[in-house]
């Protein structure tokens, strides 16, 4: 029984939960392959080696050639990921995770979950940073999902609904019912793309569970701070009960 581990020190967002996987051991052509069936044109993927303070993870850069990206809805993202060709599996568990990401928003909003329209989290990067943490876990056969307690950072962060408070009023709503703490950071660590993926992905948050380590990785954040601003994710088998 393959069992990933989210060790969520530094926070986690989307690109850092497909750095990790990617860390792990996935390989980038076979992902960007995967990711082409989704019929998005207009980007690139690049996966650079970096150091967190001394620490060695890998850093996903997702460009986008288009100035302005397009604000999709949920029913737009629907249809993209039903229309692919990825396998069966994939495309529901990313189905539902925008969909728990549109239940959040619509409910900040006060907007039906169709309807809500997602401007960052629509944008071509955020639908590759779902999708392809999917596959990628997929591909490393992982069968259930561990999550460390999550860090709240503070202050405000510029979107396009304005100024709003961190963590973010979707974040919150995704995180209900999960154990979180107050950290010391002044920014956030906490992103609504990855508070939708690990809280759909996730069984239980706390402690590691009893796992034999088989691979770690380490998936970099953007945000410069005085933490090592990285998601480490352990990758192992679970130990059998003895009777």
């Amino acid at each position: 029984m393959s069992v990933a581990y989210f060790d969520c020190f530094s926070g986690i967002a989307g690109d850092m939960i497909l750095g990790a996987v990617i860390d792990l051991g996935v390989n980038i052509e076979f992902l960007k392959k995967e990711i082409e069936k989704l019929g998005i044109s207009g980007y690139s993927i690049d996966v650079k080696k970096v150091e967190k303070n001394n620490i060695t993870a890998s850093d996903v850069y997702i460009t986008v050639n288009e100035k302005k990206q397009h604000h999709r809805s949920f029913k737009d993202i629907k249809k993209l990921i039903d229309d692919s060709q990825l396998d069966d599996e994939v495309k529901d568990l990313s189905k539902k995770i925008f969909y728990n990401l549109a239940v959040a928003e619509g409910k900040v909003h006060n907007t039906s979950v169709d309807d809500v329209h997602f401007h960052e989290v629509g944008a071509v990067d955020s639908i590759i940073d779902i999708v392809g943490s999917v596959i990628g876990l997929k591909k490393l056969g992982v069968d259930h999902v561990f999550c460390s307690k999550l860090p709240l950072g503070s202050g405000f962060v510029n979107c396009s609904h304005g100024k709003i408070p961190i963590p973010a009023p979707a974040t919150v709503e995704l995180l209900r019912d999960v154990p979180v703490y107050q950290s010391n950071a002044n920014h956030e660590m906490v992103t609504p793309t990855g508070a939708a993926v690990i809280t759909t992905l996730a069984e239980e948050f706390g402690e590691m569970p009893s796992i034999k380590i088989e691979k770690i990785g380490y998936g970099a954040g953007k945000i410069q701070s005085s933490q090592p601003g990285i998601l480490r994710v352990f990758l192992g088998k679970k130990e059998k009960r003895e009777n």
